[in-house]
């Protein structure tokens, strides 16, 4: 039996690997993963393949993307959601801000640099036509630690998934007040190179188990009940939600769907024009 450790957020967008744990199928090809929820977010995991406590990790896209091309010794596997993640812009609830540029020049909540919290608060900011060279941020860790920042004027902005902060806008714990889309498919699967060199076959086997029941989730009409109850979402968000993602349900590559993604990082001045050099062959397995 080979023995994996994966990372990934406790969302909804990774309901497809724990029920593929819960059901055994990994241990059909003699593979034992151990899951760890990664309440940090992308940061959290780039850690972890960093330090080697992760094999692999479903991550963001813009987050791997500029770690390897900072010198991270990790490959992308594969894409793992094919469709754009919707970040809601999140301010205090009792804050009089209503509009996005009312958040020129106050300070944003990111989980940790490098995160897509912070990647996206940059391309939000270039978008609007800020100075990205005078963005402020807040090191918070995670979701709540995003929304403490908020409630305790630590934090004027707080960029996350918007589904996954819907319950926290109904509490009045934040307002949402806009949202930024991303213009690349929103999750990959990562995995350090020590790793991929030795089990390269074994990993594209996980992935496509994992695609496999993404593809069958997306098709059992009880789908939206099942993640409105364990992720206690509201049953007409999930349903939109639902619409709107989809996975690599047949692991298809999508190189080409990084191209924006290093065209942002450059433009934004988190990499360098060496960094970006030959980058299709950096980045992938």
């Amino acid at each position: 039996m080979k023995r994996f450790k994966i990372g990934g957020v406790p969302e909804h967008f990774n309901l497809p690997w724990r029920l593929a744990i819960e059901e055994g199928k990994f241990k059909d090809i003699d593979v034992e993963l151990h899951w760890s929820d990664m309440t940090g977010g992308t940061g959290q995991m780039i850690k972890g393949l960093q330090t080697g406590s992760i094999d692999i990790a479903v991550l963001l896209t813009e987050g791997i993307t500029k770690s390897i091309l900072d010198g991270l010794d990790a490959r992308i596997l594969t894409v793992y959601v094919t469709t754009p993640l919707h970040w809601g812009i999140h301010v205090p609830y009792n804050s009089d801000i209503t509009k996005v540029d009312q958040l020129q020049g106050q300070t944003f909540a990111i989980s940790r640099e490098g995160s897509g919290s912070h990647l996206m608060a940059y391309v939000k900011a270039f978008q609007e036509g800020w100075d990205i060279n005078k963005l402020k941020f807040n090191v918070v860790g995670d979701v709540y630690g995003g929304l403490w920042a908020l409630q305790n004027d630590q934090a004027q902005g707080f960029l996350w998934e918007k589904y996954t902060t819907f319950p926290f806008t109904e509490q009045k714990k934040c307002r949402y007040i806009d949202e930024v889309v991303t213009p690349w498919p929103c999750f990959v699967i990562a995995v350090r190179e020590e790793v991929l060199d030795k089990d390269k076959e074994l990993l594209q086997k996980i992935s496509s188990i994992a695609n496999q029941r993404a593809l069958e989730l997306k098709n059992n009409v009880q789908a939206a009940e099942i993640i409105s109850w364990r992720y206690n979402l509201r049953l007409s968000q999930v349903q939109n939600w639902l619409i709107e993602t989809n996975w690599n349900y047949e692991n298809q590559g999508f190189e080409v769907g990084f191209k924006p993604v290093i065209d942002y990082l450059l433009k934004l001045n988190l990499i360098n024009s060496e960094q970006a050099e030959n980058w299709e062959e950096k980045l992938f397995a």
